[in-house]
């Protein structure tokens, strides 16, 4: 018996970030949209606990204790009396370390599918309690859809969005770490009066609304001026995808993943293309949101 959960990855068409907190952590307005690239963990029993990968990029994906998927399965084991003993095998699609939460939704997919591999029927409360021990994005990836999170990120507020939108990520050599890119945040705004993040009302109209236009008029990251800093081959990426017809362009979440917002598939098809023919990416991925949260196939 196994249970594979499809997980997918995320986008910040806001992230709205505060000052650094006594706990090292920043408040933020995280506006989260989830697209339609998807990891799967599959859970089987097992007589210990132990991980595999496979997909892109997956000699990159840590396979000890480290990894969120492993996390998830010993705090959901340790809050019901259980071991921990079971085989994780993700199947990776989503870009490693590449600031689409790529790791959170396995976190995510691994809590949902050792629940249900091991009966215990956990509420969705205990879940996304489990979820926001394990990370700031890991409550998201279990919900999906579109979501306000505020806190450190893991508070949600489910969004409405009234059409779809379609996006193209270009995916960069490496990966850039979260905590780095945090840490060029705050050297950028030392001595700075970093206001209170707070949710832009126009974007989230265009989320409503299902507005493209007003949503790439609206789509910020003030982790950006830090990913560029630390990783300025990034700015000619995001200057290919607007000269290619994108409407709008950011960094995703912390980096170094672009991503770019355009009008429809044909579009997204054509700004790929010349993303892949620039040399500035490794490779180009066509996504559209919203996209469904954490699912048992």
């Amino acid at each position: 018996m196994s249970v594979t959960v499809r997980v997918p990855a995320k986008v910040n068409v806001q992230l709205a970030v505060g000052g650094a907190r006594p706990d090292g952590f920043h408040d933020l307005a995280n506006v989260f949209l989830a697209v339609s690239l998807y990891d799967e963990v599959t859970a089987t029993p097992a007589g210990t606990l132990t991980i595999t990968c496979e997909g892109p990029d997956a000699d990159k994906v840590p396979l000890d204790r480290t990894n969120l998927a492993a996390r998830a399965a010993e705090l959901l084991a340790a809050r019901h009396g259980i071991a921990p003993d079971v085989h994780l095998h993700i199947a990776k699609d989503i870009p490693v370390a590449g600031g689409m939460a790529g790791g959170s939704a396995d976190g995510a997919g691994a809590l949902l599918a050792c629940d249900a591999l091991w009966g215990l029927n956990s509420s969705r409360g205990e879940l996304l309690e489990i979820c926001a021990e394990l990370g700031s994005d890991v409550p998201f990836s279990l919900v999906g859809g579109a979501a306000l999170g505020v806190g450190r990120g893991e508070q949600l507020t489910g969004l409405e969005v009234g059409g779809a939108f379609h996006w193209v990520f270009a995916v960069a050599d490496g990966g850039l770490s979260t905590p780095a890119v945090y840490g060029e945040f705050d050297r950028l705004t030392a001595g700075v009066d970093v206001p209170e993040p707070v949710a832009s009302p126009v974007l989230l109209d265009a989320l409503r609304t299902g507005d493209t236009t007003a949503l790439a008029g609206a789509l910020a990251n003030d982790l950006q001026p830090a990913a560029l800093s630390l990783r300025p081959s990034l700015a000619a990426t995001l200057e290919t995808g607007l000269t290619a017809g994108a409407l709008a362009s950011l960094v995703s979440g912390s980096g170094p993943t672009t991503a770019f917002l355009v009008k429809d598939a044909e579009s997204a098809e054509s700004v790929a293309a010349a993303l892949i023919a620039s040399g500035t990416c490794r490779t180009a991925r066509v996504a559209t949101s919203p996209a469904g949260g954490a699912t048992i196939l």
